[in-house]
This record gives structure tokens, sequence and C-alpha cells, in this order.
């Protein structure tokens, strides 16, 4: 949104740092216009705001190359190798489909367990298939990317990660959380943006009818019903009531783009570690 420069530039920095490897870098201005940018660097400019997936989409239409890096304007790769060696564990391994690095404070603050995307958090070094992603830093080859359809467009923020790990698992493809390879992203809370509580309960729901057996659908959203509750207990009850009307808002509004899971994928996904309705 060009609301932070300092930090988009050392992004950039550390992108067109990387060696052994062709790039071809683009700045997705979400309602700005991105200007003064390095030699080798493109700008796309977005007349509104048109949330972040919509924008990564957007983004990704204007760049050629074997494999996409997705990284937000306030996240720093620590290591010039780091794209080589994603690409490499991706020839090594061609069953994989995304990756997501370890996500660690430039400064040293503690990585939020929320960071590690995954029900057993255990060490942040370790690896781990896993079934959601942190969106600030992902890489893909880029014929999955276009296989799954790309970003969820509707969500505009929050849970648009699940959603793309679901999806390459259900094209029988693995989910990679990759412990021993660092991008630097500064710890904020999620709470930040105003429409947190609405969005995050509106794209859960949005989530289980775009993706889930129709089944599963209420399973899934009662249980996270159930740790909303018991996480607003621990928060005197803050932000519940916002929570609630983009709960309700899920349920009577159409998502679209319904890609409904494989049983072969949740059967899949169950054996590697979680049952999609956790």
């Amino acid at each position: 949104m060009g609301q932070r420069p300092e930090d988009l530039s050392r992004a950039i920095k550390s992108v067109l740092q990387q060696q052994l490897v062709t790039l071809d870098v683009v700045v997705v201005g979400n309602g700005w216009r991105p200007e003064f940018l390095p030699g080798g660097v493109r700008g796309l400019h977005l007349a509104e705001n048109v949330g972040i997936p919509a924008g990564r989409n957007a983004g990704a239409a204007q760049v050629q190359g074997e494999y996409l890096f997705f990284v937000d304007d306030d996240a720093e790769l620590s290591d010039p190798l780091f794209l080589t060696e994603g690409i490499r564990k991706f020839q090594a391994d061609s069953s994989m489909g995304l990756l997501q690095p370890r996500i660690t404070d430039p400064s040293g603050k503690v990585t939020p367990r929320r960071w590690i995307p995954r029900l057993r958090k255990g060490e942040a070094t370790d690896s781990s298939y896993v079934f959601s992603v942190l969106e600030a830093a992902v890489l893909m080859p880029t014929r999955v990317f276009e296989d799954i359809g790309g970003w969820g467009d509707p969500y505009f923020y929050a849970h648009e990660g699940i959603e793309l790990a679901w999806r390459v698992w259900n094209a029988g493809k693995t989910v990679l959380y990759a412990g021993d390879m660092v991008v630097h992203h500064p710890v904020t809370s999620p709470t930040r943006h105003a429409t947190y509580y609405r969005l995050n309960a509106r794209n859960r729901v949005w989530l289980a009818k775009r993706n889930l057996p129709w089944i599963l659908v209420p399973f899934y959203v009662l249980s996270w019903t159930g740790v909303q509750l018991v996480r607003s207990v621990r928060t005197g009850g803050t932000g519940l009531g916002s929570w609630f009307s983009g709960w309700v808002e899920g349920w009577r509004e159409n998502p679209g783009g319904r890609v409904g899971m494989r049983w072969l994928t949740v059967a899949r996904m169950t054996k590697a570690g979680r049952f999609p309705i956790l």
C-alpha cells in the first residue's frame, strides 16, 4: 500500500541480491503507484486496494519464470542463496507444491507460535508438512500456482494462506514448512487491522464453503467457533461482536470459487498429520 517505503526498499534489495537465479521482479501497488524502483524492477499500479490475495494474483500475472516467490513489503531475505536453496528442495522432491520458510523477527524478538503453521508446534527450526502457510513469504512452482487457480481473491485479507495450502494438497502435492530456511519479518499483531475480527470470522466460514466436502463444513466452522470463544474469554471478549458479525456474513454471502476437496485429499492430509476440521 506504499506506506512502508524503507521496508519495501530493504525487501527489494534482498531479492535483487539473490544469486544463481534469473529474476523477474514486480512490485504491486495496491491502491498506489510504485515509483523510483531500482533497475530491473517493474511497478504495477492498481487504482484501488483490491486486497492482499488479489494483489498477489495481479502481480503473478505480470511475471515469467518456472517459480513464483511472494514476499511482503516488510519482509527481508536473510541469505543471498535463499531462492536457490528453495528451488533445490523442489528439484529434489517432485511431490512438493509449496514452501514456507521459517519467519523470524530481525531484532531478535521471540517468534510467535502462530508463525509455526502446525498443530504440534515443536521447535521453529524443525521442518514438516503443513496445511496452512504464513503468506509473508512463500515459494512455489508456477505450474502448481496456475493449476490451483492462484490465491483466493474474495478473501481480501486473512486465511488465504490456508486455502492456498489446501488446494496444493488437493492437487496431489505437499506443502513444506522449511525450518532450515529463514526470512525476516517484524513481529506484529494481526489485530492492528481494523477489520481483523470480522474478516477472520467471515473468511473462516468462506474457507470451509469454498473447499471442504459439504458434510465437513459445519464441523470445521463449529470447531473454530469454539476456539474463538475460548480465546475471547482470555481477552475479556475483545472483538467478539465484530467476529460474530463476520461469522453471520460468511454464512449469508456466497464467496464463489468453490473447488471441493476430494476425499482422497482428506485422507492424505489426515495421514500427514491433520484431519481438515481441526
